[in-house]
């Protein structure tokens, strides 16, 4: 049943995200054309940077630096299209993995023969069930409210599909770091379409990073606790490690394998110092 509710969840946000994807899709040439009109006031600086680009490494004529539409498609589709078969990967895991729990956790349990062994491995399977139950809840609750409020940002300011940006926030809030970069970065983009004015165009995305700055200096370590903080260097590594071995997916997947893993180090080598009174 936390499978098919999982498949539910997944097919419902695509849904919500396919139809404002398709219709910017095919609006590609005529929104490259708009934001280069925009950004003309960067005109000066990235003349100054292909001037200083010519000078260290001399170009022909043909090479310089401009917007094109393609550039970022390229590697955007580079991106999203492995992620595809990484996300059948990962519920077909879950399936297997929800399937076969009870079984899993006796074999884990049984490779030991010592006593105390599979104590201990007993009590690593409740302590990383416990606080990825914990992490996982709160932090869904903590993203669900980034999301409404990543609704009202788009409804007030008049960005079209405000719904899709409340879905598409709550879901890029459980990256850390990148998703907000990527979330505010997007409405920037989608500003520069749909206002008249650079100025307006950035109201959104100011707004939102100001709101996921409160809530990720504040709001979430005051509601995670101690027990469940996390070292900000030790996320960053976590992130760009696994994102390396398994893409977008392993972006998702960062913070839950960090948890697993610390558990399991605070249990194999635990803290003989004694208490201080």
């Amino acid at each position: 049943m936390l499978w098919l509710l999982v498949i539910g969840v997944f097919y419902g946000v695509i849904a919500l995200l396919a139809a404002p994807a398709l219709d910017w899709i095919k609006k590609a040439p005529d929104i490259a054309l708009n934001v280069k009109e925009k950004l003309q006031v960067l005109d000066q600086p990235l003349a100054a940077l292909q001037s200083l680009r010519n000078a260290i490494l001399p170009q022909n004529e043909n090479s310089r630096i401009g917007f094109d539409i393609a550039n970022f498609l390229q590697p955007a589709l580079t991106i999203v299209t492995p992620a595809i078969g990484q996300i059948f990967i990962f519920f077909g895991t879950l399936f297997f993995f929800l399937l076969g729990h009870a079984q899993l956790r006796q074999v884990l349990i049984a490779l030991f023969e010592e006593h105390e062994s599979r104590l201990r491995t007993l009590k690593i399977i409740n302590d990383v069930e416990r606080n990825l139950t914990n992490y996982l809840s709160v932090v869904a609750v903590i993203n669900f409210a980034v999301g409404l409020m990543a609704f009202l940002i788009a409804y007030i300011v008049g960005l079209p599909n405000a719904v899709a940006w409340g879905v598409l926030g709550f879901i890029l809030n459980f990256i850390p770091y990148i998703g907000a970069l990527l979330m505010e970065a997007v409405l920037l983009a989608v500003g520069l379409v749909t206002f008249p004015t650079l100025t307006e165009a950035l109201v959104a995305p100011l707004l939102y990073f100001g709101f996921t700055t409160l809530e990720g200096h504040f709001i979430t370590p005051s509601i995670m606790g101690r027990q469940l903080t996390l070292s900000p260097l030790t996320v960053f590594l976590s992130l760009i490690f696994w994102s390396w071995l398994w893409g977008p997916m392993g972006a998702f997947l960062a913070v839950p394998l960090l948890i697993v893993a610390l558990v399991a180090i605070n249990h194999l080598f635990p803290d003989d110092e004694p208490a201080l009174p």
